[in-house]
């Protein structure tokens, strides 16, 4: 990756656009990033200490443009993930909190539980074992056979399911947009369309972030009038999501993983046959992988979405196989925990390419759940893109990862569930990066 620019220094003319700037920091905490994770963040740091300066930087022209407004918008219950992992302290938290949150601000939403269906002996004992694991969380969870899964989704054939209660649907996009909304009546500032092209660090001070506005889609320098300016800060956080380890590597951290985006491509099904999906209906998913497998989810909307699978992206933002990126490609690939990745694992994204190249072999993946579903049944619908953190030895994270620099919290890998989390992982981070504006404080006072 090349050298960013260098930063104007604070206080120079050319470090606010043209106009002088006053002396000090811009402010308390500035945040890349604003899906549900940044906005949350900044949402809590405004509630738990007011009167601290909050700047949001969203490079798109609106909040929850990527991982938050494309989800299939399930409130998780936490029942996949392993005990004692912050997915699963924050998922079981977080669901009962979003549940109270969409509520009270008159947000879509629905708790209907779900059913996951072994549909294979071979299924039969991860059954078991997420029995246990709901158990182990405090998670409502009722076992199903044949019959009684009949009585909750007729069109859906398993030889044993559980019913986890906890879970539901709504709108994370809304949700971003009230704490959005929250977050500025608390006192922060959200500027959209500003894209953070470089990060100057200086250990004792803070960081300075250069932000390039204008056109979101366009690079930092091909916009003839784009504006560019510099916001001052005692901390960063980063919560840029599919850019989030290109901007620790910005700040002068070295990641703990890099990400490697992967594709999740969803249908509908036809209005005419939405009556063959009454809830949600997951298959039993591999452990080996942080994927839940092609589901059934039939959201606050009343439509059916259907996906996804997971396929590598050629871009960060690689909604399409029409959208290649090469130098975001080369970093990917030039990962040594991508290869390890893939040698693990080719057989698992054989079958996932197949079915993404393939709308036959996709809708055969959906006829274990639901077999009277055809290929014409299913209607194309916007794919997702997750921002998976990959370790060196090709490893899949499979935990929230947060990291800590000077003057910096990084947020590694925060896929689903965490929307679903969004409110406890907000507090979560806010509470790092106020230690360490706290820390920064108490250095200058004990200085002069």
């Amino acid at each position: 990756m090349p050298e960013p620019a260098p930063v104007p220094a604070p206080g120079t003319a050319s470090a606010r656009g043209g106009a002088a700037a006053r002396p000090g920091h811009d402010c308390d905490v500035v945040i890349v990033g604003g899906g549900i994770v940044g906005l949350s963040t900044a949402y809590a740091i405004t509630r738990s200490a007011p009167g601290t300066r909050v700047v949001v930087l969203e490079k798109e022209p609106g909040p929850a443009r990527h991982q938050t407004g494309r989800n299939s918008g399930v409130i998780h219950s936490g029942i996949y993930y392993r005990p004692g992992s912050l997915k699963a302290r924050f998922a079981v938290q977080g669901a009962a909190e979003m549940v109270d949150f969409c509520a009270r601000y008159g947000i879509p939403h629905e708790v209907t539980g779900k059913l996951i269906v072994a549909t294979e002996r071979d299924e039969l004992p991860g059954l078991h074992a997420l029995i246990q694991r709901g158990r182990q969380h405090g998670i409502p969870v009722r076992e199903l056979g044949p019959a009684q899964i009949a009585e909750r989704e007729p069109y859906v054939r398993g030889l044993a399911a559980i019913h986890v209660g906890t879970t539901g649907v709504c709108d994370f996009g809304a949700v971003a947009g009230r704490l959005a909304r929250l977050a500025r009546e608390g006192g922060a500032e959200i500027r959209y369309g500003a894209r953070v092209t470089a990060v100057q660090r200086r250990t004792g001070t803070g960081v300075a972030v250069r932000v390039t506005e204008g056109d979101a889609d366009s690079g930092p320098d091909s916009d003839p009038g784009s504006r560019t300016s510099v916001v001052r800060a005692r901390t960063m956080v980063n919560c840029a999501g599919l850019h989030s380890a290109r901007l620790a590597l910005l700040t002068g951290d070295t990641p703990a993983a890099r990400i490697v985006p992967f594709r999740g491509e969803y249908f509908e099904l036809a209005a005419s046959r939405e009556e063959l999906v009454r809830g949600l209906v997951y298959p039993v998913p591999d452990p080996a992988f942080p994927f839940l497998g092609v589901h059934l989810t039939r959201g606050v909307d009343g439509g059916v979405h259907i996906g996804p699978n997971a396929v590598p992206a050629l871009a960060l933002e690689g909604y399409d196989w029409r959208t290649v990126r090469p130098a975001e490609l080369t970093g990917v690939l030039t990962h040594p925990g991508t290869w390890r990745m893939a040698r693990r694992h080719w057989r698992y994204g054989a079958g996932e390419l197949r079915r993404s190249l393939s709308k036959r072999a996709f809708t055969t993946a959906v006829r274990r759940l639901l077999p009277e579903v055809s290929a014409d049944d299913l209607v194309p619908s916007p794919a997702g893109v997750r921002a998976q953190a990959v370790l060196r030895d090709g490893s899949l994270a499979d935990d929230f990862l947060i990291t800590e620099g000077p003057h910096a919290v990084h947020v590694l890998n925060a896929p689903s569930p965490a929307a679903t989390a969004s409110l406890p992982i907000g507090r979560e981070i806010a509470a790092r990066a106020l230690r360490a504006v706290r820390a920064l404080n108490a250095l200058h006072a004990a200085a002069r």
